[in-house]
């Protein structure tokens, strides 16, 4: 099978130049080389934002045993990357004076105003990952039980923090679960309609759905994006469920996987880097999630769900890893540049190579 399965170049605003955008090409080949499996048990789709222009790569196999292709519409489960949307939802509320950040979380989860370390937490910190809450699905080793929303709420209810919150950083999953469940008491609205009306459709993102995991029409994906979504495949090349599917150690609608194309995840990269015409509250709620909060080294810090390198030029960036999927999303502002790595397979770490084409790319253009 050829290395280089399908290559698509498509300009949003300028007309590319064919040479910088096969060098471009070059870098990006070689530096997903690492991640794009030689016996064919997955790939990787590649969306390249550069200088106002908008490039897809795509490498490997959506579906080995069918021989079907990777390409730039393919479906992928995002992972983690589905936390920047809820940051953009958090930042626009933020924006249009319906919360704070500063708010506690038992403000609009009121279930929680019986419990007790659970009362100091807020939404700002949920979503800087500095509420001290960790639970045994949030790290390694993974357990093989989860919550229904019941159990959820009696397990905050009697969580005890080893310090204070907003003291330390610590990457939660289970935070952004509550952060959800606050967002969507806030506005009485699902939060797959939530993300739907105040991010994918002022994006045209009409590939990119949060199935809610329940019995209802928008409990998972249709039948047409089933045939489009990926087969996820472990990291010794075995498949992993079937294309599309919810899981989650959360039991109740909502709290599933994100799915997305990369070409739709290009009209997401490219609104953050402020280079779409969008709605001035949409615009302000992007900024506001960049915006550093908590140092987590000397050169990282934490944003809403971001993370930022400070060395100069800065990566904005986030990363997310399943067992059957790998994601990354990074920008490069100063330097015009973004890009988006999304694979099905599982533990690959996109970011590091994702990094390092947006460092290489950028040292081209000096």
């Amino acid at each position: 099978m050829r290395f280089l399965v399908a290559v698509a170049l498509t300009a949003l605003i300028a007309s590319p130049s064919v040479a910088a955008d096969r060098d471009a090409e070059r870098i990006v080949t070689r530096q997903v080389a690492s991640i794009v499996p030689p016996d064919g048990a997955g790939g990787v789709a590649v969306a390249l934002r550069i200088e106002g222009r908008s490039l897809f790569f795509n490498y490997g196999w959506a579906d080995r045993a069918n021989k079907r292709p990777i390409t730039t519409d393919s479906l992928f489960n995002l992972a983690s990357l589905r936390k920047v949307f809820e940051a953009t939802l958090l930042a626009q509320a933020v924006r249009n004076g319906d919360l704070g950040l500063d708010d506690p979380v038992v403000k609009y989860v009121v279930e929680l105003q019986q419990g007790g370390d659970i009362r100091q937490v807020t939404l700002g910190q949920l979503a800087t990952h500095t509420s001290g809450l960790l639970l045994p699905q949030d790290h390694p080793p993974w357990p093989d039980w989860g919550y229904t929303l019941p159990e959820f709420i009696h397990t905050l209810n009697g969580w005890k923090a080893d310090g204070a919150p907003g003291q330390r950083h610590l990457y939660t999953h289970a935070g952004f679960i509550l952060l959800q469940l606050a967002l969507e008491r806030r506005y009485a609205m699902p939060i797959d309609e939530l993300i739907d009306r105040r991010v994918l459709q002022p994006l045209g993102m009409t590939s990119t759905m949060l199935p809610r995991g329940d019995e209802g029409p928008r409990g998972c994906l249709t039948p047409e994006n089933r045939s489009r979504a990926v087969q996820g495949y472990a990291d010794d090349s075995e498949p992993i469920g079937q294309p599309g599917e919810q899981t989650s150690y959360y039991h109740w609608p909502g709290t599933g996987q994100m799915y997305s194309s990369p070409r739709d995840m290009m009209a997401f990269l490219a609104a953050n880097l402020d280079e779409l015409p969008v709605g001035q509250s949409l615009r302000d709620a992007m900024a506001l999630a960049h915006r550093t909060v908590f140092r987590i080294s000397p050169r990282n810090w934490q944003a809403l769900a971001w993370e930022i390198s400070g060395k100069e030029p800065s990566i904005i960036e986030k990363y997310g890893g399943l067992n059957n999927a790998s994601a990354y999303i990074g920008m490069m502002p100063s330097r015009k540049l973004g890009i988006v790595i999304l694979g099905n397979r599982g533990n690959q770490y996109p970011n590091e190579p994702g990094r390092r084409i947006l460092v290489e790319l950028a040292a081209a253009r000096e």
